[in-house]
């Protein structure tokens, strides 16, 4: 139980990922029809796209069996960070990373699960170049990552 509460600052942020994902996602779904584009600068846009396929809409025409695989990997996946994290709570910089990428991965699991795909918004371009759309869970997913890459370069303690 000590570990749980030594722990709860991860978990809660992992929370807030999966809060603002949620509620990001939720004001788009209200404003915007399926594939509607509201054009916020000369590189980037608003958009409501819906992706069932995985990061940047990988698998996204596979076929339908794509949504049982990605909601296992999502679940075994959430169950490994969470033990890493009790595990690990003290290491910093690697619970932040795994904090992370575990709000996103929930964000996203919970999408696939109610709606069968991910709600994606956000897109940025230059000209005919297209960066595929994304949301909340997939940046803190990204950034998440990158703090876990950061943390694999650091000198391990010799204690």
């Amino acid at each position: 139980m000590r570990k749980l509460k030594t722990a709860a600052p991860w978990f809660g942020l992992s929370a807030l990922v999966i809060v603002l994902d949620l509620y990001t996602k939720h004001l788009i779904q209200s404003a915007f029809l399926y594939g509607e584009h509201l054009p916020v600068t000369g590189f980037f846009d608003l958009v409501r796209y819906h992706n069932t396929g995985a990061a940047f809409s990988f698998l996204a025409n596979a076929g339908g069996w794509q949504h049982g695989f990605f909601t296992a990997v999502s679940t075994l996946a959430s169950a490994v960070m969470v033990y890493l994290i009790l595990k690990n709570q003290h290491n910093t910089l690697f619970c932040l990373g795994l904090a992370l990428v575990l709000g996103g991965a929930l964000g996203n699991l919970y999408d696939r699960l109610t709606l069968g795909y991910v709600v994606d918004f956000l897109l940025f371009y230059y000209q005919q170049w297209a960066w595929p759309a994304f949301n909340v869970a997939d940046s803190a997913i990204c950034v998440g990552v990158g703090v876990l890459l950061l943390d694999s370069f650091k000198t391990p303690d010799p204690s």
